[in-house]
Formats: C-alpha cells, structure tokens, sequence
C-alpha cells in the first residue's frame, strides 16, 4: 500500500486531476511507465471494498485531513496516476471538489519554493515547485521534482502534469487523452466488472536492493507486472499478472510462488482462513505471461494490513 500513500502524498503537492469512469489500455499512453487507479466509490458501495476504504479512511484520509484540511473521503470518488516516457506524469482525480478545498490546494501550492499563475486560450492554470517532498519508497515517481502544473478549469476536476505542454494538450482536447493503439511493449491493464485498485508498472521502474534472495530473482527477469484488486461475489478477488523475459523464465517463477504458498500454508503462524484461501490460489502460466488469483476475506486482508 505504499504507492497508495505515495498518490496521496503526490496529490498534496501535485493538486491533482481529471477523473475517468474506467481504466483501460487505450487510455494510457502506449509508452506508460507505471501507472495506478483506484475507484473509491466502487468501494463505497461494495461488499468487498468498504473494509477495505475503511482502512483508507484511517490509514491514509485521516492523515491527509490532519495535515491539510482536506477530507478525500468526501470529495474524491476516483484516482487515476501514470507516467510516459515522452510527457511525463498525470494525476487525475474526479469527485466533488469544494471551493475550500480548492482553496486550501492553492494556499499549499502558493506555500512553496516557487509560485506561478498561467494563461493558455483565456483558461487560467498554475505553476507549483517545492523541495520539501522527496523520494520515498520502493517505486521511483520523481516526476514532480521539477515542480507540477495544475488547474481547476474542468467541473468537478484537477488536473496536474509534470510538463507544460501535457497540460495545455489536456485542455485543448478537454481534459481527454488521444487514443493509442496498444504497441507491443504497452503496460498490461487487467480488467474487471467491478475492479477496486489497478497498478501496473515496467519492471526497470522498481528498485532492486541489490540483496539477492527470490524477490531480486523475479524483479531481475520481470518485464512487467500488473495488479487488481475487485469485489468478487463479496470476496476481494486479486489478480497479479506478470510478463516475463522469457517463457521458461515464466515457468520457473510459477515454481518459485507455487513453493512460497506451499512453504506459508505449512507455517505455524499462519492463520488457518488465511491458509485455506492459500490452497485456493490458482498459478498459470501461458507463453511469458504469469497469473495469480485468489479470493479472500476482505475482513482477513484488512487485519493482514493492520499487522
């Protein structure tokens, strides 16, 4: 969950924007580095995702609020995130967007190293840099290190970029990505009826400490990954989808998670509902591409996140 707290963390600085109803491979542009979508109203109002938007709501909404004023869970009902290559990152947010928040937004925004109000065709954005926020975590997301550009000109959204020009692009097509074939190499979006969180992310993009062990193994012969979490029939069902450098490299990293899942149902701590959805793990491969899926308990992963 820290690239969850990352895109929060992001939103602050970034003031964030523009919603879509639904992730797919066509929105994305067909160089994306990494990319994440949550849809906090699907979780609102699903068996599978209120425990889980519970634990949001005290792990991460709290935090925001605390710090900023800002309540998330009332004025965001989706977050959307990705990096390309050629144009660097958008954060896109759709939801009820008071005037205070927007506000408050503009006061952090104004609050930091550098400051800027913008025209483009009449339409009024801002320019935003501080020095306060740094790398953290597993997943590089410098993008806005160089400072991020925002606006309020969409009803009921934000929108920020890390270059001028995706912006001003943005705007002139309201707000809407051009649509792009998928080219060999485009991330992998998996999709579903009522999907809750979606990450994908290139390979390269995730940092290897260097340590060995099975982790640095699989990092070292991924060349994508991608992640669902959805609502099931009131089970969090979750599916990871892996493409590897090769298809006996596929095959031996099915080995490799087939053997872990073995090793932590035998576990003497392992929690004996956890251990019963472990045996119902499905692992298959087809050509490079790995898949796991499984469905829990949302009550089980929550306690799982809290520990």
């Amino acid at each position: 969950m820290r690239l969850c707290k990352q895109i929060v963390a992001v939103l602050l600085l970034a003031l964030p924007a523009l919603g879509v109803a639904e992730l797919s491979a066509s929105g994305l542009p067909a160089t994306s580095t990494w990319y994440f979508h949550a849809d906090f109203d699907e979780m609102r109002g699903s068996d599978a995702g209120k425990p889980l938007y519970a634990w949001l709501q005290r792990e991460v909404f709290a935090d925001v609020r605390e710090d900023a004023g800002i309540d998330l869970d009332k004025e965001t009902d989706k977050i959307t995130a990705f990096s390309a290559e050629e144009s660097g990152a958008v954060v896109l947010v759709e939801g009820n967007i008071s005037q205070e928040t927007r506000d408050k937004l503009l006061a952090l925004a104004a609050g930091g190293d550098e400051f800027d109000t913008l025209k483009h065709k009449g339409t009024t954005y801002y320019f935003a840099r501080s020095d306060k926020h740094g790398k953290n975590g597993d997943i590089d997301v410098d993008s806005f290190d160089n400072g991020v550009y925002f606006t309020f000109a969409l009803k009921n959204r934000l929108l920020a970029t890390s270059s001028r020009e995706q912006l001003v692009s943005l705007l002139d097509n309201k707000g809407k990505l051009p649509q792009r074939k998928a080219d060999r190499g485009t991330l992998i979006v998996l999709t579903a009826e009522k999907s809750l969180i979606q990450a994908g992310i290139q390979a390269d993009q995730v940092e290897d400490s260097g340590d060995g062990g099975w982790q640095s193994n699989i990092l070292r012969n991924t060349e994508q990954l991608a992640v669902m979490v959805a609502d099931a029939a009131g089970k969090m069902a979750i599916q990871t989808q892996l493409i590897a450098t090769q298809p006996e490299m596929a095959e031996s990293l099915a080995s490799i998670v087939r053997g872990l899942i073995s090793l932590a149902m035998f576990s003497d701590d392992m929690d004996p509902e956890i251990a019963e959805f472990l045996r119902g793990t499905t692992v298959d491969v087809d050509g490079s591409s790995l898949n796991i899926r499984l469905a829990l308990d949302p009550e089980s992963v929550v306690v799982a996140l809290d520990n």
